[in-house]
């Protein structure tokens, strides 16, 4: 029998005096902090904002994995896991998300994208530094 991996509790906060720049962006009033297993957002898969772009996304699509990416990918896919159980408790239809540095909270957002909550599970799935993310949770309609 496999051993299961601990499951993961993620720290959310309330925003401080000195984040709360951040909530334009958001369409709703309470805004709070979602962190990783690493009290940040960096176990969560993500790919840096470039020169435009996000590179990494491709450069991590096409490369081949070692011992080190696997267990990174692992731990991505622990946190993408305990991110969707906890949106799914929120009651809300749709959760908005958005990924950038500390102390970046006026950024204007680089991408918008609209998604399902099971895409956070996909293992091609990476969020995009400055993305900006509307999170169905509700399940996609058969017809």
């Amino acid at each position: 029998m496999k051993t299961m991996p601990p499951a993961v509790d993620l720290p959310v906060e309330s925003l401080t005096e000195r984040d709360a720049g951040i909530k334009q962006h958001f369409s709703r009033p309470e805004v709070q902090c979602i962190g990783s297993s690493s009290s940040c957002g960096c176990d969560f898969p993500h790919a840096m904002f470039q020169n435009g772009g996000w590179p990494e996304i491709e450069f991590y699509t096409d490369t081949e994995k070692d011992e080190v990416d696997i267990a990174r990918d692992m731990t991505h896919r622990q946190n993408c896991e305990a991110l969707v159980a906890l949106l799914r408790t929120t009651g809300d239809k749709v959760v908005e998300l958005y990924g950038v540095w500390d102390g970046d909270f006026a950024n204007v957002p680089q991408a918008q994208e609209n998604i399902s909550v099971d895409r956070l599970l996909d293992p091609d799935f990476y969020f995009k530094e400055q993305g900006f993310y509307k999170v169905c949770l509700e399940p996609a309609s058969n017809s």
